[in-house]
This record gives structure tokens, C-alpha cells and sequence, in this order.
């Protein structure tokens, strides 16, 4: 992945300052050690460092990050200088207990309780716990140009693969079998792991927006929801469409136009400034007047990077506003339970004056018989 800049660090460094702390603990402190790749973004993000374990103290005197002896060797290639490396010979946080001094801020969301009890016992004397939400967050939000080539490369990389599919029929094969073919052909293209599992859902299982690819047969005369994503150079991408196998007509059809009408009026709506409730009502509202508000349950779309679902988010209860930089999916859909699910997903960066689409697969819709 893109080196992490030097900077990263001096720029959190000022948030923990403005937030009167006089550092702040950074890795996922709920499941430490865990080998889920989102658990350790922030971490990704601040470092460079690609592996599971491991924990940063960063502050205006701070600059400090401990791992275990699994990854002595790869981090010293991946930390950015600045850094005081340290070897835990037990538990993280008991290997920063001599620098746990001062106000120490941490995030209770990806605090356990049992890591806050360890954290308590390694402060130091007159030391003190500050809850400190998303100091990071605003941060790793905004991408700059090496994320978001990353970031479009891997896009790049699942348009071929869906170029590749678009060129085979669907009618006759399981759900499974396209799923792993998806995967397969991702690494084949030099991924280095899918962002999700991919998500292929025929007929009625369509009508689960997160359906698990089963032995179900795809029909002739129904449709298809294909959801994938690529990790490349460590960032993420997400995209999907939804195919008929055969002629469609009738509600299902007009649905299909409903969706494909509401995800192009979501993109037209995204642009720095503008608010993700009300870039979510834009597309929603379309739905709605189609007679389908009730088939679409969740949000319009999500930021992508390190994680392939972070900051911000486009959603009848966001809060935030666009910026330039930014990097969502929108992905409106219907889903109607026991018949059918369509779903249409770009990723787009944002601009200053609407947004850079970094997928290119048509959205009229294909038959693949």
C-alpha cells in the first residue's frame, strides 16, 4: 500500500493537542491482536503497518508504537521515521506503561472494558483517562492523490472483473460457484483480498441486501444483484450491479428503471458541501414516489478507503457534510421480499463541484442468459 506519509502523524498530533490531551492512544482496543484488517485502520492509516497487532501513543511528545515479536522485523520497514519503535514481551499496552503520562485520550468506541481495565493498570502516577472520539476519523476521511489512485485502481480492477462476467452467462450455475469465480479472478488480477465476500443474490434472495451466496441455482427470467470489492495497495473499492437472466417485464422492470433513476439523480446530488441526509433524501425521495419507500431500508452510501465502510456516510441520519476528497459509494436499492432485490453502486470522489465516478460498468440493464 501507499507509504503513510510523515506527516499523518504531526497532523494528529495537533488534533490531541486542540482536544487538551496530551496524547491519544490509537488501535483497536476491543479485539487487540485481531486479524481483521478494519480492526486495524486507524493504525494502517497513521503507520504504514500491515499487521494485526500492534498499538501507537501519539502527541506533541509522542510518538511511540509497540508491537509484538511476530512483527519485529516487518514493522521496522514499514514504520515512517519519527517513531520510537517498542517490543511488547506481554500485553501492548503494558510495554507504553512508562509513557502513559499526562491526559491520555482513547476511543471509547474501540475500547473494550477489559482493555480499559489493562489501560488503568499501565498509567503511570497522576496520569488520566480522556474519552476522545474521533480525533482520527476527521483525518482519514479526506483522501489525497495516492490514496485515491489506489483507490480507483482497485475500482479499475473489479470493472474488469465484472467486464469478464458480463461475457458468461449466469441461468444454470449456483450463487457459490459465481462468488468464488469473482474471488478467484480478483486475485488472479493482482488483489490482494476482496474488501467483502461477494455477495451474489438470484431471484428472490436478491430482496436480502447482504445475501450469502448459497447452492441456489440461478434461474432463466430473474435477476441478479452482484456486489464486489477489491483490496489493492490497501484500499478498498465496492461496486454493484444487478442483471436479468432473461427478459424482464413488468414491476420488476419498472423497478429496475426506478433504482437506475434514483442512483444517477444520488450522483448528480454529491458534491463538497453538500449534506449526506440530505444527498440520501435526493435519491430516497425518487424511491418513495415510486411506491417502493418501504423496500429501501438502509442508507444511500458510505465512505471507502482503508476500510470498505468508514466516514461519512450519506443516510437519513448523517450529520455530515461532504468534502472535498471524500470517497462514497452510492448504492440505492428495492428490495421485495420473497421476488426479487435490485441494487446499483458507483464510487465516487468528491469534487468541489460534483464528483469523479471510479466505476465504468454500464447500468442499463444487461441480460446475461
Amino acid at each position: 500500500m501507499p507509504a503513510a506519509p510523515s506527516d499523518r502523524a504531526e497532523r494528529l498530533a495537533a488534533a490531541v493537542a486542540d482536544a487538551g490531551l496530551d496524547a491519544l492512544l490509537v488501535g483497536d482496543l476491543v479485539h487487540p491482536g485481531d486479524s481483521n484488517r478494519d480492526a486495524m485502520a486507524d493504525i494502517c492509516w497513521l503507520t504504514g503497518f500491515t499487521g494485526s497487532s500492534g498499538m501507537a501513543l501519539v502527541g506533541p511528545e509522542h510518538r511511540d508504537f509497540v508491537t509484538d515479536f511476530r512483527y519485529a522485523d516487518r514493522v521496522r520497514d514499514e514504520l515512517p521515521d519519527g517513531f520510537e519503535l517498542i517490543q511488547a514481551k506481554r500485553q501492548l499496552v503494558e510495554a507504553l506503561s512508562e509513557h502513559l503520562t499526562g491526559r491520555i485520550g482513547f476511543d471509547p468506541r474501540t475500547t473494550s472494558v477489559r482493555e480499559l481495565s489493562r489501560i488503568e493498570e499501565a498509567l503511570g502516577e497522576g496520569a488520566e483517562l480522556v474519552e476522545s472520539e474521533a480525533l482520527l476519523e476527521p483525518l482519514r476521511r479526506s483522501k489525497d492523490e495516492a490514496e485515491i489512485a489506489a483507490i480507483a485502481a482497485s475500482a479499475a480492477l473489479t470493472d474488469a472483473v465484472l467486464e469478464e462476467l458480463e461475457g458468461f452467462g449466469l441461468a444454470g450455475r449456483s450463487e457459490r460457484d459465481v462468488a468464488v469465480w469473482i474471488e478467484t479472478r480478483m486475485r488472479e488480477l493482482g488483489a490482494e483480498a476482496p474488501s467483502f465476500s461477494p455477495i451474489v443474490a438470484s431471484g428472490p434472495n436478491g430482496a436480502r441486501p447482504h445475501a450469502e451466496p448459497g447452492e441456489r441455482e440461478i434461474q432463466g427470467g430473474e435477476l441478479v444483484t452482484i456486489d464486489l470489492g477489491a483490496i489493492l495497495d490497501g484500499y478498498c473499492s465496492d461496486c454493484t450491479r444487478t442483471y436479468a437472466t432473461g427478459e424482464i417485464d413488468g414491476e420488476a422492470l419498472d423497478a429496475y428503471m426506478l433504482v437506475k433513476r434514483a442512483q444517477e439523480a444520488g450522483l448528480d446530488a454529491v458534491r463538497a458541501g453538500a449534506n449526506g441526509k440530505a444527498v440520501d433524501a435526493v435519491a430516497r425521495e425518487i424511491i418513495d414516489e415510486g411506491g417502493h419507500g418501504d423496500h429501501f431500508g438502509h442508507g444511500l452510501g458510505h465512505g471507502v478507503g482503508i476500510a470498505v465502510h468508514e466516514a461519512p456516510r450519506l443516510s437519513p441520519r448523517s450529520e455530515d457534510d461532504l468534502l472535498v476528497g471524500d470517497v462514497v459509494s452510492v448504492e440505492p436499492g428495492v428490495y421485495v421480499p420473497g421476488d426479487y432485490g435490485i441494487r446499483i453502486e458507483d464510487l465516487v470522489v468528491v469534487t468541489e463541484d460534483g464528483c469523479r465516478n471510479l466505476c465504468s460498468r454500464p447500468k442499463d440493464l444487461l441480460i446475461l442468459d
